[in-house]
């Protein structure tokens, strides 16, 4: 059986628990064995961390104290996977830019705020196979990210909010290593009801279970 902790906090808007009920039902219905916690201190509980596989955060614009970024990255570099969606995983801690490293990412605007784009599939991995591209209503998420993602989907800018960005094609969904684990980020989900759109639950599903050790 596979340990999966998930920590919620920060923003109310990006309703933080509903989105972590979501998906602590659906791995707990894999066989995963669930932790939810609302204390960014579970990173400092070494005998907690140490038993993970899999460590999922939803916790927007927060800090973290040193004492706590270092449990949630040792944690992760020694081998359990870290996880998460949208502002909850990219959007955490905006002073933290070892997180930053970690996470591959930092989002940076959502031109228009709640718009339809589409999202692009550009990857055979398995995360991906057999999706085709689809659409959102929500916020399109414009990112710094890092060039050494693998990178499984993309939206492309049009000319609406920002002219200077348009044709620009930005990173969705991506994964990447941390020391011995395995991250895996989507910018979709700013609220619960995104996950009602089929092909972002199930690669959030599919990555959740990829990033697991």
């Amino acid at each position: 059986m596979k340990n999966v902790l998930f920590v919620w906090g920060g923003w109310e808007g990006h309703e933080p628990k509903a989105c972590v009920d979501l998906f602590a039902g659906i791995l707990q219905s894999e066989g995963y064995q669930v932790t939810i916690s609302d204390s960014l201190d579970s990173y400092l509980d070494t005998k907690l961390m140490s038993a993970q596989d899999l460590i999922v955060q939803c916790y927007t614009m927060s800090t973290i104290t040193p004492e706590q970024e270092k449990g949630l990255l040792e944690t992760i570099k020694n081998g359990a996977g870290y996880a998460g969606w949208h502002g909850g995983m990219a959007d955490a801690f905006r002073n933290n830019t070892e997180y930053q490293f970690m996470v591959g990412g930092q989002w940076v605007a959502h031109p228009g705020n709640i718009i339809p784009y589409t999202v692009q599939i550009c990857s055979s991995d398995p995360i991906v196979a057999g999706l085709s591209d689809f659409t959102m209503v929500s916020e399109q998420y414009y990112m710094h990210t890092d060039p050494s993602n693998e990178v499984l989907a993309t939206t492309t800018f049009g000319a609406e909010y920002n002219d200077w960005i348009a044709g620009t094609v930005m990173p969705v969904v991506w994964k990447r290593r941390w020391g011995k684990g395995k991250v895996f980020f989507c910018s979709l989900g700013h609220v619960r009801k995104d996950f009602d759109v089929p092909e972002a639950r199930e690669m959030m599903r599919r990555g959740l279970h990829w990033a697991t050790k």
